[in-house]
């Protein structure tokens, strides 16, 4: 440990030494943190009352003092790393620091307790900020409509697939192929193939970018659409872009942008100027939002105007213009279609309008409320919800999706305004290459294009001394930094992907580069010290094989043989976790 400790610069510090138990283990009969005041009404049989559902003996269940449970959970919370202690190197991830002002304005009572059954006409508060936000969106993007139902990226990907097919399906021709470069992100050719498709994949340049010659050769009548990260996954922006958006269009396929790295573009580039026809965004990554913890998210889909037809039902619309086409803000199916007042509506049959979500039966309710009232008694202006959408893909989303969500990433695009967003951008890039300039005399650089938000490295110098990108990233936590992302993306053998964000200062910056060159000097002179890293931490490292194989994620006793009410309960522990 001492070779250890001398070795460990820059920010680290030592953690406190104490494991701690689960609160089975830490359990004694007959404690107690609460006690409950005497019944001031009759008792009851429960036996009785509860029939074959009364439990013949008490559940196994932790007994333990207050001050025992309120040290063990605040113990516990002080071991996660949090954006709030230091900089999260995640590359695609993009953990930027969540401002505070976000989590004020979301809970301004009135915006915070809006409920989403509340009339049109007494919701207009929440709505002119759906609407607002929608607005800001479909500016920065360039792009012509826009819905903020889906609630993750994923769940964006898969609603902006469904509005391509159902586009496709309403030319005659659904198609039956998506085309993937190898650099994208997992969620692309899952979402194609949940939503019908065959994906074929396209190998990338020497750049790391997308392969014209190749591109032209694959793209036919039976491809629906090309499904691209702009700027990639390595960091590199497609500098050809507009070719391939003219390649894809002149086969009449759609060129599909996955938005999870705009935050290196907003108020730079616009998607919708460069021939995207249909994007995500995703709200953390770009605009601030909370990230992690399994949610919540959001990933609005924003679209040109021959694809707004198809956007997930409801539409939010001023009065003026339900269930009037023509006064939209962008073109309907039936104007696009070059339909005339009094022709039939067009409705292709294999347009799906129902997706298979639950029906809410007010919804429902209103609705039919709705086709019965006259909608010119409604003031001009008002925000109202357009369910008039034969050619709608369908609802995506319970209600309208993840509201806090939305009012912090309105927060976040009007407190920063249009120069600081901007600058945003170019703080998040300029970090970025900050650090590659830092470290690309130690680190394998395999793409030596520019790179914008974030840089890939491989570990191609350090496997030479048998360390693996894995290992570095654990003696990165001994340095006092989460690990960056490993061994992503694929088509960078041994991948060490960092993105700084802009909301690192060059301090930070600097002991990021400090620790990372620290750690390749110890490859060369004790790589042994790196492939048996972390040394600070509770717990050494794990078996992760093991911990894949046979994961044990729930607390069982040792002795699960019933245990009558009078006894002391005999508790157990975790079986088989790995061990220190």
């Amino acid at each position: 440990m001492e070779t250890i400790e001398r070795k460990t610069l820059g920010k680290v510090r030592p953690h406190q030494t104490q494991n701690e138990a689960l609160v089975f283990e830490k359990s004694s009969p007959g404690k107690r943190a609460y006690k409950m005041p005497p019944l001031d009404v009759p008792a009851v049989d429960a036996a009785a009352l509860l029939g074959d559902a009364h439990r013949k003996v008490p559940g196994l269940l932790p007994e333990l003092s207050e001050i025992e449970i309120i040290r063990h959970f605040t113990r516990l919370s002080t071991w996660n790393y949090a954006i709030d202690l230091g900089m999260y190197p995640l590359g695609s991830c993009t953990m930027k620091y969540n401002p505070r002002v976000n989590e004020l304005v979301a809970r301004i009572e009135g915006l915070a307790e809006a409920h989403p059954y509340r009339p049109d006409s007494r919701a207009q508060g929440i709505l002119s900020v759906f609407d607002l936000l929608q607005r800001c969106l479909i500016e920065i993007t360039g792009m012509d409509a826009i819905t903020l139902q889906p609630a993750a990226g994923a769940h964006g990907e898969f609603t902006g697939i469904l509005l391509v097919r159902a586009w496709h399906e309403s030319q005659g021709n659904p198609r039956k192929k998506v085309l993937i470069p190898d650099s994208a992100h997992g969620t692309n050719p899952a979402t194609a193939a949940i939503c019908g498709y065959a994906v074929e994949n396209l190998k990338s340049n020497a750049e790391g970018g997308i392969d014209l010659e190749a591109l032209t050769r694959q793209v036919d009548e039976e491809t629906a659409a090309l499904m691209l990260t702009n700027p990639s996954t390595i960091g590199v922006f497609e500098s050809q872009i507009h070719k391939i958006a003219d390649i894809l269009h002149a086969k009449g396929a759609l060129l599909y942008m996955d938005g999870a790295n705009m935050n290196a573009l907003v108020g730079k580039a616009r998607p919708g100027d460069f021939g995207v026809d249909v994007m995500h965004l995703n709200l953390h990554k770009t605009f601030s939002t909370p990230h992690g913890g399994g949610g919540p998210g959001s990933g609005p889909v924003a679209c040109k105007a021959f694809l707004e037809p198809f956007l997930p039902t409801p539409v939010l619309v001023r009065s003026a213009a339900a269930y009037d086409p023509q006064s939209l803000r962008t073109p309907s199916l039936r104007v696009l279609s070059g339909f005339k007042p009094g022709d039939a509506e067009p409705h292709p049959p294999s347009v799906r309008t129902d997706l298979g979500f639950p029906a809410f039966p007010r919804v429902l309710e209103e609705k039919a409320a709705e086709k019965t009232e006259s909608h010119s008694s409604k003031p001009v202006g008002e925000l109202v919800w357009d369910y008039n959408r034969p050619h709608s893909v369908g609802r995506v989303r319970a209600f309208y999706g993840n509201t806090g969500m939305f009012i912090r990433a309105l927060a976040y695009i009007l407190a920063n305004g249009p120069d600081g967003l901007r600058q945003t951008t170019e703080d998040a890039v300029l970090n970025a290459n900050y650090i590659r300039h830092g470290l690309e005399d130690l680190y394998e650089l395999p793409y030596k294009t520019a790179s914008m938000h974030e840089v890939v490295f491989s570990d191609k110098r350090q496997a030479v001394k048998g360390v693996k990108t894995g290992d570095i990233a654990k003696r990165l936590i001994d340095y006092g930094f989460h690990p960056y992302t490993v061994s992503f993306p694929l088509i960078v053998h041994g991948a060490l992907m960092i993105e700084p964000t802009e909301s690192e200062s060059l301090e930070e910056l600097d002991l990021f580069i400090q620790a990372m060159r620290s750690i390749a000097k110890e490859v060369e002179e004790t790589p042994e010290l790196v492939k048996s890293a972390p040394h600070s931490t509770r717990v050494s490292r794990l078996d992760e094989v093991q911990a894949a194989r046979r994961p044990i994620l729930r607390w069982r006793p040792i002795e699960p043989a019933p245990v009558a009410a009078s006894q002391p309960t005999q508790f157990g522990a975790m079986e088989n976790l790995p061990t220190a």
